[in-house]
Parts: structure tokens; C-alpha cells; sequence
């Protein structure tokens, strides 16, 4: 053959090759697939423009005129009831409606410059905000950020409650988009205004001026307008009363958005230079000792659908008779020098023992099931509002050591298990008790009623890394903790609330607990407004290992560090801590029905004299919880019978 061949003609009439007439048909699949595609999309385009259209007629029925909530009264008398319904305090303030067209052109721009810099170009929704915030939210893995423009937020406080939902932002949406369709920009910057939280009870922007700088809104320089366009992002952070230095930084941080937003009021930013704004004194009111706790709940206030009421009642969970006792307990033992009093002798109580004229001291009690009956969060609200006991981290020494010890029960430890009190060299980190000595062969039991600190260190060494850490985040401790040798002497910061919150899970059984201080939100008339759910309690700790802990947190009581916060007649456990250089002195405790905390030492951190946690915070402790305990029935705690607890009790010296 040769290197050609010579092909068969095809005639014309004659169909070509099958492999030549395939293309064809994949090609008409795929025109079909897309017509099919197209005609869906449009489908769900004019069922879902339909569905919005329902919506806004829905809307329109139920909500003729937006603007009539202008006339509502915007900061209501929010007044607060004890657990037994009595009054335990008044607050807020019955502002007039402000009207956008009184206000100089800075203070709806310092709001503008910093919570919503393209709310003059949007239709209610920032397609740039959303993008940013749901990226925020896949790096964090969960709802954190909601992107949320004016518009949305003032339909949030219109309209929803304060759900962190997909489904609540939807609707959220879609109020935005009706806002914007009814209302003009300035009606809705107005509304907002007027309606949005400032803290401290203070609803609207001219509560907000009279309550931290003691003026009229119309009456706002520059400097003021910026702090109070800081707070709405977090009223409490941010609050002139709570933390003066971190207002004034986020003023500054308003004022510089407002001058890259440019334009008139940021010339004015630009040019108001570096005053600095002076607050209002805060409200006289005498120190009956309830002024912490009535902060704590108005801050926990939850967004109430519908705002615009004249009185909002709010039932608390607050004992005002252990509330009062806890803030003459600490008035008392903070008296002066030499309060800390002449120990008794024993492990960890020797010693001469005083406190400054500066010291503070913070209370927490609470129920099994997280009720807040009690929250001090100082000697006097009158001259400091900050709140130590749940915003003040610090290192809880020895009080940490039953994270510690739960940590060796569940690996399969008991209360008898032997543990050696020798010296102890961890690369180049020797721990030392507090009486310098050693004991040798010792009981767990011993080691934790005596505060062994060489024990607790072993204890933390010999759990798998991380262990101890578990333990603790997993009974309510959310402070960041340090994995090191130390932390097993309580070397990382913890706030009072959190770690009270913990050992209130050994109160309940293993239990979960969820802290609240807000049972319900009603009207005069008794609308509901809010109710709390009960949440589902989880266990988080096994019976037998809930009971080996209450066994030896009760010898910390019946006979050791703690005896000071022994009660008559009352079955008691807890733990002593105090941290280098007696800068904290802490006890934590429970009984079978309530848990309580104390700390004391000094704002600055600067050491105390002497001072333990088995003697002043004992003592205050004591008080507390002597009157919290008058009229209820004795028993004991949880895995632990009422006659075991007794004999132990009985055993001490």
C-alpha cells in the first residue's frame, strides 16, 4: 500500500457518521438546563418579591404611621422588685421627645461617623457591613457580628427582640427595607435617637445627656456628642459611670471616625482639639447597699419588643434582707486598720492581720439554680461604681485548688488517697507552703482542708496537660487561664462571679448553673414584655466525683483553713485562697442551697498585711450566710447525708 489511501465518497444524500452527529445533543441538554435554571430563578425571584410585597401590606396594617411611636414616652421609669415583689429601687428618667431639628448637626453625626457611615446612601441595609460581618463570623464560627445599619437596629428596637438568629435577622431585613419605603432618613435618624439604650438606664439621647453630662442633648459640644455615640456599642464598657477612662478613649475614637468621614462635622471634630469633657456626678442617692445590684440588673436588661412604655417593671432575683446584710458585713469588717483581726491559730490562720482605709471587698451569693440573691461590688456605690465582683480579674490563689483536685477525683483518685508533702523543684520552681514545713505521706483530704500547696502542684503534674484547665472552663470559669505549674495555686486571673458560679455547680449536684438576676419584664398593667426560660440543667460533674469533693471541701470547714466560715447548726463547704504577697484574700462557699463568694484586697493590687482568706473573707462570708440561712431547714450537701456531714463537723476541734 501506499503512504495514501484513497477514501470511500460519501454520497451527499447520506447521513453522516454517528461519532460526527453526536455534539449536537449535549448542546441542546445544555440550552434546556439553562432556560430550566432561568425559568426557577425567575420563579423564586417573583415568589420571594410576592412574599415581601405580603410582608410590607402586613406591615402597613399593623404599623399605619411609624412615626405615632415618635410621640410614646421614650425613657420610661424602669422600676425593680426583690424576689418577694417589694420595691428595691426607681430608675430613669421621663425625657421630652427631641427632635432632630434641635440637635447641632454634631451629635446625629458622631452616631452616624461610628455606627453607620453609609447610612445616607443605603436602602436600611449595608451590603459592605454584611459582607464584613458575615466573614467575621465564619472566621469565629459562630453569630458574633450582625452588620446592622441604623435602620435595622431602630426595627430591632421597634419591633423584635434581641434574638441572635438567622431567622430574627431576616425579619430584621425586611423591617429595615419597610422602614426605609415609609420613612424618610432624617425620621429614622430622628427615631433612633430617641430610642436607643445609653445605659444606666437611660433611654434616648436626651436621658443620656442629662444622666452623664447633667445638660440638655441641645446643649452637646463635640467632645460630649462622641462619648455618647461610644456607648451604644457597649453601654456598660463604656458607661462615664462605670469607667471614665475607657469613655473618654472611645470618645476619641468617635471623634477621629468622625473627621475621616470628613464633611462639616468632621471639621468640627477636627477642630474640637483634645478637651476634656467633664461628667456628671452620678445621682446622689444614699449607700444602702443595694446600688451594685441594681446596676448589675439594668445592665442585664434584655431589648424589650416594643419600647415606648412609661414604667417598665422588672422583678429581680435579689434577697433585699441578704443584699443589706452582705453590704453591712463588708461596711463592718472594712471599718479601718487592724479590721482583719488576730487569727485563732491553725494552718493558714496565724498572724496579725489589718487592711487599709483604701481595701475593697466584693459579695456574691446565689441559689442552686444561678439566682442572684446578693452582688457587692465594693465598700461604698456612693464613691465608686465600679463593680468588683464581676468585672475585677484577679488571682484567686488557693480557692483555685478544687479545680485541682476534681481534676485528680475523676482520673480515678478518692479523699483517702495518699500524696507526699515534700519539697518539690519544678525547673528551677520550688512551691512552699505557708508554714515553710512538710508533712510527708498525707491524705488528699488533709492536703486540701490544710492548703498543701506542694500537694496541689503534684496533683497538676501528674494530670494529663490541659486536664486541670477542662475542668475549670467546664464548671463555669471563662476567664483565660495559663497552662503552667502555678495555675494550680491559682496564678491566673478569675473574676469573683465566675468562680462563685463554679463552685455552685458542686452545690447542685454536678448540675449545670445559669446565673440570672431578671425573672421577668412586665408592665404595670401585667403585660409580660420578657420571661426568662429555665434552662436545661446538664451534667457536668459525676455523683461520686461531686461527692468526694463536698467530702473534702467540708473538712475545709469542719477543720480546716475555712472554720471561720463554719455555721451553727448548717452543714458548710468551701475553700480559702490567697494570692502572693497577700495582694487577694478570697473564700468561696455553699451550703445545700445557697453558694457564695468574698474577696478582698486593694484596687492597685498593693499587698495587704497579712491578710488570708481563712480570716476576713471567712468572717464576711460567715455573716452573709448566717443571715441568708435564718428560717431554712438544715441538710446536707449532695452526696454527702445529713448524719455523715454532722459527725464530720462534730470531728473538729
Amino acid at each position: 500500500m501506499g503512504l495514501f489511501t484513497k477514501r470511500k465518497a460519501v454520497p451527499a444524500t447520506q447521513a453522516p457518521p454517528a461519532a460526527q452527529a453526536a455534539p449536537a445533543k449535549p448542546a441542546r441538554r445544555k440550552s434546556k438546563r439553562w432556560r430550566y435554571l432561568i425559568a426557577g430563578m425567575s420563579c423564586v425571584t417573583i415568589l420571594g418579591l410576592a412574599a415581601l410585597a405580603g410582608l410590607f401590606f402586613t406591615y402597613s396594617l399593623r404599623f399605619p404611621d411609624p412615626l405615632s411611636l415618635a410621640h410614646r414616652q421614650t425613657a420610661p421609669v424602669i422600676t425593680l422588685l426583690a424576689r418577694d415583689g417589694t420595691e428595691l429601687a426607681a430608675r430613669g428618667m421621663a425625657q421630652s421627645y427631641m427632635p432632630l431639628d434641635l440637635l447641632p448637626p454634631h451629635v446625629p453625626g458622631a452616631v452616624i461617623a461610628i455606627e453607620d457611615r453609609r447610612f445616607f446612601s443605603h436602602w436600611g441595609i449595608d451590603t459592605l457591613g454584611l459582607a464584613r460581618a458575615a466573614a467575621y463570623n465564619l472566621r469565629a464560627g459562630r453569630f458574633a457580628q450582625g452588620g446592622s445599619t441604623l435602620t435595622q437596629q431602630l426595627a430591632k428596637n421597634l419591633f423584635l427582640n434581641g434574638d441572635r438568629t438567622l431567622a430574627r435577622k431576616l425579619e430584621e431585613v425586611t423591617f429595615a427595607l419597610w422602614l426605609e419605603l415609609r420613612l424618610g432618613k432624617r425620621d429614622i435618624l430622628e427615631l433612633y435617637l430617641n430610642r436607643v439604650y445609653f445605659g444606666g438606664g437611660a433611654f434616648g439621647i436626651e436621658a443620656a445627656a442629662q444622666l452623664y453630662f447633667a445638660k440638655s442633648a441641645r446643649d452637646l459640644d463635640v467632645a460630649e456628642a462622641a462619648i455618647l455615640a461610644g456607648l451604644l456599642k457597649a453601654p456598660v464598657k463604656y458607661s462615664p459611670a462605670v469607667n471614665p477612662q475607657a469613655a473618654r478613649l472611645r470618645g476619641q475614637l468617635v471623634l477621629a471616625a468622625m473627621v475621616a468621614r470628613g464633611g462639616p462635622v468632621g471639621a468640627l471634630a477636627l477642630s474640637s482639639g483634645n478637651r476634656t469633657p467633664v461628667f456628671a456626678p452620678p445621682q446622689v442617692r444614699s449607700d444602702d447597699g443595694l446600688g451594685y445590684a441594681i446596676d448589675y440588673a439594668l445592665d442585664r436588661l434584655p431589648p424589650i419588643k416594643g419600647q415606648g412604655f412609661v414604667e417598665i417593671i422588672v422583678e429581680t432575683t435579689i434577697d433585699a434582707a441578704i443584699q443589706k446584710a452582705a453590704h453591712k458585713a463588708v461596711t463592718r469588717h472594712l471599718a479601718g486598720p487592724g479590721s482583719g483581726g488576730q487569727a485563732a491559730g491553725g494552718p493558714g490562720l496565724g498572724g496579725q492581720a489589718s487592711i487599709s482605709q483604701t481595701s475593697e471587698a466584693a459579695v456574691v451569693v446565689m441559689e442552686r439554680s444561678g439566682a442572684i440573691r446578693a452582688l457587692i461590688g465594693g465598700r461604698s456605690h456612693v464613691e465608686s461604681q465600679f463593680n468588683r465582683a464581676v468585672k475585677a480579674r484577679r488571682q484567686p490563689g488557693s480557692a483555685f485548688k478544687p479545680f485541682v483536685y476534681l481534676a485528680a477525683i475523676e482520673s480515678g483518685l478518692t479523699p483517702e488517697t495518699v500524696s507526699y508533702d515534700l519539697p518539690l523543684n519544678i525547673q528551677g520552681w520550688s512551691p512552699k507552703n505557708d508554714n515553710g514545713k512538710y508533712q510527708g505521706a498525707i491524705t488528699l483530704r488533709q492536703a486540701l482542708a490544710g492548703s498543701v500547696n506542694t500537694v496541689a502542684v503534684r496533683l497538676y503534674q501528674d494530670a494529663p496537660k490541659g486536664r486541670v484547665i477542662e475542668v475549670a472552663k467546664r464548671l463555669g470559669i471563662v476567664s483565660p487561664l495559663r497552662d503552667a505549674p502555678a495555675l494550680a495555686l491559682g496564678a491566673s486571673e478569675v473574676s469573683l462571679f465566675e468562680i462563685t458560679s463554679a463552685y455552685a455547680v458542686l452545690a447542685n449536684g454536678g448540675l449545670s448553673v445559669a446565673p440570672h438576676v431578671i425573672e421577668k419584664v412586665r408592665l404595670a398593667s401585667g403585660a409580660v414584655l420578657y420571661q426568662r426560660e429555665v434552662a436545661k440543667s446538664v451534667a457536668l460533674v459525676a455523683p461520686d466525683a461531686v461527692a468526694a469533693m463536698n467530702d473534702m471541701l467540708g473538712e475545709v470547714v469542719a477543720t480546716g483553713t475555712g472554720r471561720r466560715a463554719a455555721l451553727a447548726g448548717m452543714i458548710a463547704a468551701g475553700k480559702t485562697g490567697t494570692s502572693q504577697a497577700f495582694r487577694d484574700a478570697w473564700f468561696v462557699g455553699y451550703t445545700a442551697e445557697l453558694t457564695a463568694g468574698v474577696w478582698v484586697g486593694n484596687d492597685a493590687a498593693q499587698p495587704m498585711n497579712h491578710v488570708r482568706g481563712g480570716a476576713l473573707p471567712a468572717q464576711i462570708w460567715h455573716d452573709v450566710m448566717e443571715v441568708a440561712h435564718r428560717n431554712r431547714t438544715r441538710q446536707g450537701l449532695p452526696g454527702r447525708p445529713l448524719t455523715q456531714s454532722l459527725t464530720q463537723a462534730a470531728s473538729a476541734p
